[in-house]
Order: structure tokens, then C-alpha cells, then sequence
């Protein structure tokens, strides 16, 4: 899908005030004699930005509007390195939710629904975006941020909660909880908008079935407004994106080149109208395609597939690119294992392991299972991983994003 007119309108726009803020991409495009693109080819010469560019102007060397003009600061989840700062203005915190109350509205959200917001709030985008876009769809908002499980089940049945805004991880959580405690008869829930990690078929299933609820996909990062910028619709065939706000290509991580409509690679970004931090070319490593054609929904906004991982999550064992997405496929073809599971890469003696910790979904014999999951690892991606199979509930959940992958190969402790 190329950029149209209009948006190379707004992207020379969002240049123009780079460039007379100074700020590092302005810098760049300054460098490169850069004022101004006049086609989707120019478009698409424009220098990327990464998040080492947006870690390098800490603190707020992203500032592009006047300071007076600025409102709030958000900050990147990232756990490594210094965090990356995300100056708002007014508009922009307006704009973010807008389309975050597009969201709800494809969700089947109105303003008679009660909307219980668990992600977190903070310098973290997640928790006030979800609320923001509620107040402005006019619903109820029960924002109780993460944790305290035991709280958030006895306000989603006396509040009579009928959506639940949360991670994969948490969701599932609570959803087991419910199931252990049997009181699904007292939940009201209708509807789930879930965000901030990718989860599999098979989490997605028994979400579904333990709480009888409709499930979306919403999608965003910290970088570009936070969550909100997409979500599925009921059809679930992708991630309808608001692309009056945001152009999205998808390059060739390798070649960095623009793919065709169809074709899987990195997601590219490029916030059109945002004042306070604009984005051109924002490589966010996320793996997807735009899918080409119309949508069963009506709907004219274009729409990304569902997420299948990041670039930086594959990992290499005995020479092979193994990415977590390529293990939850195997499980979800296996009605005996659940979602869950854990990945321990180890190397002993000259050589790299690698431990795949498994929860089965009932009775059945741990080792024929154990060795089931093994052949279908070896035959789908080429070696033979050490399989341990747990009972169901075994393995970590968590409140925020569950870590699938722990890599102790580069362990100094």
C-alpha cells in the first residue's frame, strides 16, 4: 500500500517541524539535504529511525513541539538500557484517544459497558490509554491497574464487569482462577481487548472457552501513541490500523526494503500528524504483513496481520533459527499440551541445549507426550530439544508479559 498525497502532505509537514526543532531524526534528514519527499520512492529513501536513535536523545531530546505545548511524558516498557521518553501534547493525548475509542467501538464496546482495565499506569502507555479511549467512548471505566487477583475478581463480580482490557498473560490467569474457583456464573464479562504481547491460537482458545468471551487483538507501542493504533475485528482476519494517524510499510528486515501488500516482514512506522515526538520510518521489529483486500467487516482501514513475533526473538540453537511463534504452532496441533510453555537454551560441554518445559491439559502419560513434542520440534525445525512435561498450571503466569525464552547461554552470574 503506498503513501497517498495527502499523507506525504503530512509527513512533510512533520519533517518541516522536525528540522526547525532540531531534534536528532531532524538532525539526520538535515545531513542528508532532506526538507521535503515528493513521491512514495523519495518516501521511501528516508533514513529509518531505531530505538538505539531514540535511547540516544534521553532524556528529551525527542521534544519536537514547544515545551510549553507539552502535557505529559510516556516511557518505553524496555527493561535494558535507558528508557526511551515520549513528550505528548494535547492534541496528542486527544488524538491517541480517538483512536483508541475506534477500538472499542469495533469491538462492539458502547457507553453502557463497564471496562476493567488491568495493564498498568505510570510512565508505561497501557493503563491510561485503555482508560483515556473508554472516557471518551463514554463507558464506565473500573481501572484497577495489575495485580491483586483476589481484588480484581470481586470488583469484576460486584461491578459486573463486561470487559476485560488486559494482557495475554493476565487474562489467562484470571481466567484459571475463575475456572478453580467455579464462579463463572457470576462473571458478566462479554467482551476481551487484549494487547502488549502476541499469544498463540491455543491461549487465545482457552481464554475464550474458560470465560465465554469475544476476544480482540489491539495493537500500538509507547513510540507511537501506545496501544490503540489497531485491533482485529469480529471477522478475526487481522488488525484494522488508523492510517489517517499512522503509515505502515513493511520492509524486508535483511535488504530494508518496502515488500509488496501480502508480503511478511518488519513493521515500519510513521506517525502522520503527532506533535510532540513525531516518528518517520520507526522500525519497530515487529513481524507481520499487510493483508490486501477488502475486509468482511465494511470496514475501509487497512488492516495488519496478526502479529508472529519480533526480529530480536529469534534465537539461534545448534545453528538454527528457532523463533517462540514456530513452538506455539507445534503445541496448539497437540490436544494434550496447553499454551503454555517455557524455553531454556543452556550450552554444556561444547554444545547448546535446549529445554522445553510443557504444561499437558489433563490426564495423560507425561512421557509418551514428552516424546510427541519432541518429534514434532525435530521435524518441524530441525534438532531435538530436551522435553519436560508439567501439569497444567505449573509453569509461571503473570500480571504484565509472561518470558517464554530464557536464554542461559550469556548468563555471567
Amino acid at each position: 500500500m503506498k503513501i497517498s498525497e495527502k499523507q506525504l502532505e503530512e509527513v512533510n509537514d512533520r519533517i518541516r517541524a522536525l528540522v526547525a526543532a532540531d531534534s536528532f531524526y531532524g538532525k539526520k534528514l538535515e545531513a542528508a539535504g532532506i526538507t521535503e519527499v515528493h513521491s512514495a520512492e523519495e518516501f521511501e529513501a528516508l533514513p529509518f529511525s531505531e530505538k538505539k536513535d531514540l535511547r540516544d536523545a534521553y532524556p528529551l531530546g525527542l521534544m519536537t513541539a514547544p515545551e510549553k505545548d507539552i502535557v505529559r511524558i510516556h516511557s518505553s516498557s524496555g527493561t535494558t538500557g535507558l528508557p526511551v521518553i515520549i513528550p505528548y501534547t494535547a492534541k496528542d493525548v486527544d488524538d491517541w484517544a480517538i483512536q483508541f475509542k475506534r477500538c472499542y467501538e469495533m469491538a462492539g464496546v458502547t457507553k453502557f459497558d463497564r471496562v476493567q482495565i488491568t495493564p498498568g499506569y505510570g510512565l508505561w502507555t497501557a493503563g491510561i490509554g485503555f482508560q483515556n479511549g473508554a472516557e471518551k467512548l463514554g463507558a464506565m471505566v473500573i481501572p484497577m491497574g495489575p495485580g491483586n487477583t483476589e481484588k480484581q475478581i470481586q470488583m469484576m463480580v460486584d461491578m459486573k464487569s463486561t470487559v476485560l482490557c488486559s494482557t495475554s498473560s493476565y487474562a489467562l490467569l484470571l481466567a484459571e482462577e475463575i475456572e478453580k474457583r467455579g464462579i463463572r456464573d457470576k462473571i458478566h464479562l462479554k467482551t476481551g481487548v487484549i494487547g502488549s504481547e502476541r499469544w498463540s491460537e491455543a491461549m487465545r482458545r482457552s481464554i475464550r472457552e474458560k470465560l465465554g468471551i469475544e476476544l480482540y487483538d489491539i495493537y500500538g507501542l509507547t513510540e507511537a501513541y501506545g496501544p490503540g493504533i489497531g485491533i482485529s475485528c469480529k471477522y478475526e482476519c487481522g488488525m484494522h490500523y488508523w492510517d489517517d494517524y499512522v503509515y505502515i510499510e513493511i520492509i524486508d528486515p535483511h535488504t530494508l526494503k518496502t515488500v509488496p501488500d501480502g508480503v511478511e516482514g518488519e513493521i515500519v512506522i510513521t506517525t502522520l500528524v503527532k506533535e510532540g515526538a513525531p516518528l518517520i520510518r520507526y522500525r519497530t521489529h515487529d513481524i507481520s504483513r499487510i493483508l490486501p483486500g477488502d475486509c468482511e467487516c465494511g470496514s475501509k482501514f487497512p488492516r495488519l496481520d496478526t502479529i508472529k513475533g519480533r526480529t530480536d526473538d529469534m534465537v539461534k540453537i545448534k545453528g538454527v533459527n528457532v523463533f517462540p511463534s514456530q513452538i506455539e504452532e507445534i503445541l496448539a496441533s497437540i490436544p494434550e499440551a496447553s499454551s503454555e510453555y517455557q524455553i531454556r537454551i543452556s550450552h554444556l560441554d561444547g554444545k547448546d541445549t535446549m529445554r522445553l518445559y510443557v504444561e499437558t491439559t489433563g490426564h495423560t502419560d507425561f512421557a509418551e507426550l514428552a516424546k510427541k513434542v519432541a518429534r514434532k520440534v525435530k521435524s518441524k525445525i530441525g534438532f531435538t530439544p530436551l522435553v519436560k512435561v508439567v501439569e497444567v498450571g505449573l509453569l509461571p503466569r503473570s500480571e504484565k508479559k509472561t518470558k517464554r525464552v530464557y536464554d542461559e547461554r550469556y548468563d555471567t552470574k
